[in-house]
């Protein structure tokens, strides 16, 4: 039972307070999270353990574009209730907003509030289907905000219960409108790589997720199937597929949403290639440190790498740095950062930068050495290999249109130096 839910700005700022039971948790836990996030992660929330332990509260986050969705409890409960219900929070909050940042919230307070009223009832979640919460509480626009301009009306909330909280597929609207009969299907994953400063591959997996944008008439039956399912471990479901036949034939049956969702989540682990490789090469003395990075491509997937960026930290007690690259633009930003943005990598020519860091004053020898930390972006390919081989839609008047399409980016891609 969560007893309040609470979302911090990005300084520890309390923006939203949100009591849930008649016991009232005090702000003051705010101050004791944000003094854990400045000891244990320099002030980054997004570093921070999802499950903390306070002298008289359990503890749980989530961090999500610069907002911390902070819940409370002093009983026990299952932590991925706590936190599964914070992300399905976020979530509610950017598909009702379009976006959600410290800004947006500030200026759709009252909103905030009546959605987490709908959500939670008594510390219990209760309404999680942004179909019947759209029903319950209308998405704000430009016409609703002059109307409650002009009437001095603040809620949105509607009369009646939506029709979709007695139906067998809340997720889904009873009269789906202006229904194109199309469904498109969007293979999105994440490449998370370690390379030790031998160049030997320390760690490679892929986080995926399967996102599809349904527009189909009627209450349509989905059936889609993989090539190599068995490759995937650690599914997350959207609520809407039915469990028995993935455990049975690995074969997702669900009926759809209407509009963008993610149907599951997925991990592929112990990946053997990466796409581009990283080279770093550090020599120092005589309080000089020579610096020569190479990038260039390790594995060619069949489809450009866009996108590509390296960055690294610059060590401490560094005095001056002079950095330049015979391939795209290398800039110091003011956290002492090294971003070196490249793009495509050209065919006539391996990307490099190379410079000098001055040590301060009294050093001769670097003890420090980056981490190198590399961005990219594949259209039209999964890295980990998973394949669709097929989606069959049934309980539709005509046959609908089916586009695929699949893309890797990197997550938390690593090159030790």
């Amino acid at each position: 039972m969560l007893q309040c839910v609470f979302l911090l700005s990005d300084s520890g700022e309390v923006m939203v307070e949100k009591q849930m039971t008649a016991h009232r948790v005090d702000r003051g836990i705010c101050g004791w999270f944000w003094d854990y996030v400045l000891a244990h992660a320099a002030g980054d929330a997004s570093k921070v353990l999802q499950v903390v332990v306070s002298p008289t509260h359990y503890l749980f986050q989530v961090y999500r574009n610069g907002v911390t969705f902070l819940a409370c409890t002093q009983v026990e409960m299952p932590p991925l209730l706590a936190i599964e219900f914070l992300l399905r929070v976020a979530d509610v909050l950017t598909d009702y907003l379009g976006d959600l940042n410290e800004d947006i919230i500030k200026d759709n307070f009252v909103l905030v509030y009546q959605i987490l009223d709908e959500m939670m009832d008594n510390g219990f979640p209760l309404t999680t289907e942004p179909n019947i919460l759209k029903e319950m509480i209308a998405p704000p626009n430009i016409v609703s905000k002059m109307l409650n301009v002009v009437t001095g009306k603040s809620s949105n909330l509607g009369n009646k219960l939506p029709d979709a909280a007695a139906s067998f597929v809340p997720w889904r609207t009873t009269v789906v409108k202006d229904a194109s009969n199309e469904v498109y299907v969007n293979i999105v994953e994440e490449l998370d790589a370690c390379v030790n400063r031998e160049g030997a591959l320390v760690k490679c997996e892929a986080y995926g997720k399967i996102q599809v944008n349904s527009s189909l008439p009627g209450v349509p039956e989905l059936t889609l199937s993989f090539s190599n399912p068995t490759i995937i471990n650690d599914v997350r479901f959207h609520p809407c597929v039915r469990f028995r036949p993935w455990e049975s034939n690995q074969i997702l049956s669900f009926v759809p949403p209407d509009g963008q969702f993610e149907l599951m989540s997925y991990r592929v682990k112990k990946l053997k290639t990466i796409p581009i490789y990283v080279k770093p090469q550090l020599t120092s003395d005589s309080g000089n440190c020579r610096v020569n990075v190479m990038v260039g491509i390790k594995n060619d997937p069949g489809k450009p790498i866009d996108s590509i960026t390296v960055q690294f930290r610059l060590p401490p007690l560094i005095a001056s740095a002079d950095l330049t690259a015979n391939y795209g633009t290398v800039d110091i930003l003011a956290d002492q950062t090294c971003l070196w943005t490249i793009g495509q990598i050209p065919k006539d020519k391996a990307p490099s930068l190379s410079g000098n860091l001055r040590l301060e004053e009294g050093l001769t020898h670097l003890h420090t050495f980056p981490t190198f930390e590399v961005k990219f972006k594949i259209m039209g390919v999964a890295l980990s290999g998973l394949q669709i081989d097929k989606l069959e839609v049934k309980n539709t008047p005509n046959a609908p249109y089916k586009g695929f399409r699949a893309q890797t980016q990197a997550g938390r891609y690593e090159v030790r130096s």
